[in-house]
């Protein structure tokens, strides 16, 4: 799958976030070793700590469908005019299952990086 596609793929999960505090909507897909895509959304709540990132919804649907390894995560902020990096705490939830390649939505076209660009110097158990 090209990152043209996982990026749109983002796109559409980003139509279903729940974010009527920020109206700032995203999606994610998470890729298993085997190829299946999982997409998450974001989902906020009054109780602002509360809500979960879509990236830690796509990683949470692939966790619960038995996956440990994250091939690669797309990421897409649809109301945003500029590429939407994910969070600190989505980048180390990302270091947890491994991600290899992140690819970014951007207005010029998709963004493609290693985890160790995004979170050098990450902190990991094993």
């Amino acid at each position: 799958m090209t990152n043209e596609e996982l990026v749109a793929e983002a796109r559409a999960a980003a139509v279903n976030a729940y974010a009527p505090f920020s109206r700032f909507r995203v999606g994610a897909v998470a890729v298993a070793a085997d190829g299946t895509r999982y997409s998450g959304a974001n989902v906020e709540n009054s109780a602002y700590g509360s809500g979960i990132c879509a990236e830690g919804s796509a990683i949470s649907r692939a966790v619960s469908a038995g996956v440990r390894k994250i091939d690669t995560l797309a990421v897409a902020c649809i109301d945003a005019d500029e590429p939407g990096y994910p969070c600190g705490n989505c980048r180390q939830l990302m270091v947890e299952f491994d991600v290899d390649r992140v690819v970014i939505d951007a207005p010029d076209g998709p963004r493609q990086h290693t985890l160790e660009e995004l979170i050098p110097h990450r902190f990991k158990l094993s």
